[in-house]
């Protein structure tokens, strides 16, 4: 039997209490030869907060989902579809379906600390915030566009008596 990574369904928001769960099972069971790690793949998200106050989060990646690396046979399969808060395996028709290498390194890439972490916001098209760095400190305007993945804003600005786009940092602005 060869290692192979599967994906459990659980209940949405419980998958970290069915990792400790599972591994407790395994332990109590004596399935640690079959039964070799349990991943819940999350990435770190900055955002931002009312008077650009950043906070950095655990988000899960894939909520209600569970990896576990392991030998599938009858014993480890049972074992792992009766924790409670496990709904089931991923796969077709009722037989769990192992990732293959590829799904794996592309799930596991995207909760690596290396990789950029993306920044949320609670900016909002339409909306009115205030300027506070750079050369148009202390303007108003209104949010015409949000691009969370570049961390920018873009502000429809009144200079002069005209509406000019600006593309800000998150940072640069905060709510009215």
């Amino acid at each position: 039997m060869a290692k192979k990574w599967y994906v459990l369904h659980t209940y949405t928001g419980y998958e970290n209490k069915v990792k400790q769960t599972l591994e407790s099972r395994i332990e109590s069971l004596g399935l640690e030869n079959n039964v070799f790690d349990i991943a819940v793949p999350t990435e770190t998200v900055t955002e931002i907060k009312d008077g650009g106050r950043r906070v950095e989060k655990e988000r899960k990646i894939f909520p209600g989902y569970v990896l576990v690396k392991m030998e599938l046979d009858d014993r480890s399969w049972a074992a792992v579809r009766n924790t409670p808060g496990v709904t089931g395996f991923v796969g077709g028709q009722g037989n769990p379906q192992a990732l293959t290498r590829q799904e794996f390194n592309k799930i596991m890439k995207r909760s690596q600390p290396e990789v950029a972490h993306k920044t949320s916001t609670d900016l909002e098209v339409g909306q009115t915030v205030h300027v506070i760095s750079g050369p148009l400190a202390n303007f108003d305007g209104v949010v015409a566009e949000v691009s969370p993945e570049s961390n920018k804003v873009r502000v429809m600005v009144s200079i002069f008596g005209r509406e000019t786009p600006v593309e800000l940092s998150f940072d640069q602005v905060s709510h009215i």
